[in-house]
């Protein structure tokens, strides 16, 4: 007897690198999604040897195994939101930015991994350039950290006031808007700054936790906000909601010990169940 369907889950696809530890890259993204209520789709573009003391080997996939399995998910479970990771190199980079053009109306969000906590260079430099070029300018929201913030801008970035400098500097590659995460600073508030094409900038202010455990924050953090944008959230909205979020994991997870470096947020604190949303509304 076939099935009167009446709902759809809300689905985030995220393209990015494996983390054989499972504490950043796809397998972050997937717990974050699982946590949030979303349905989580994949397209691994790279795998690394990795646990929470570093990277000790990087594997590119082939371009046209990456765009295979985005085709594959985007052909059969539209994603509702699609969040970008780590891309290793510029052939990758141009041939996702020739499908994400193809479907305009889905939300974008890029985490523009380029360097690993470790020191690991995970991008070639023409890669940075192109994403400048030819990703930036279809993109929803770009989450960089400091570092990532100063490769793009080529510029110092050491206080809130550098952020949105920087922040007004990154707008203009085209995107629609831009949170600049200041984790990296020190003392005892965090401040991400925002900046949208409405002219719309806000800081998010947060206190900041010490916990050795915060491998794969970035990861989180963009995942997080695009399960929100997918639950159908105005931006700055879904990312005052994943902060919540992942502050929240963080102070979870600060007496935990796994591995003998930096360790994993606890992604399912509070699991939320699979959201139903309305098919006719989000098919």
């Amino acid at each position: 007897m076939l099935t009167d369907f009446k709902y759809i889950y809300p689905a985030v696809l995220t393209i990015a690198g494996s983390d054989s530890g499972g504490g950043a890259g796809i397998q972050a993204d997937l717990k974050t999604i699982s946590a949030l209520g979303c349905y989580g789709t994949s397209a691994i573009t790279a795998i690394t040897a990795q646990n929470t003391m570093g990277i000790t080997n990087l594997f590119e996939l082939p371009v046209t195994v990456v765009i295979d399995q985005i085709k594959a998910v985007i052909e059969d479970i539209r994603p509702h939101a699609i969040k970008i990771g780590m891309i290793p190199n510029s052939a990758l980079l141009k041939a996702i930015t020739d499908i994400l053009k193809l479907y305009p109306e889905i939300p974008v969000l890029l985490d523009p991994v380029m360097i690993a906590t470790s020191g690991h260079r995970l991008v070639e430099e023409d890669t940075i350039e192109l994403m400048k070029a030819l990703l930036i300018p279809l993109t929803n929201l770009v989450t960089p950290n400091l570092d990532e913030a100063a490769i793009l801008t080529a510029m110092e970035i050491s206080t809130v006031e550098h952020m949105k400098i920087a922040a007004h500097q990154l707008l203009k590659f085209g995107g629609q808007a831009i949170l600049i995460k200041g984790g990296h600073l020190k003392g005892n508030k965090h401040y991400d700054v925002y900046l949208d094409k409405k002219g719309r900038e806000f800081i998010f202010e947060n206190d900041s936790i010490p916990s050795q455990n915060t491998h794969g924050t970035g990861c989180t953090l963009s995942s997080a906000i695009a399960c929100f944008t997918a639950r159908n959230m105005e931006m700055p909205e879904a990312i005052k909601n994943a902060e919540s979020y992942v502050h929240r994991a963080i102070a979870e997870g600060i007496e935990v010990k796994t591995g003998k470096g930096k360790g994993p947020l606890n992604h399912f604190y509070a699991p939320v169940p699979l959201i139903k949303l309305d098919l006719d509304v989000k098919n």
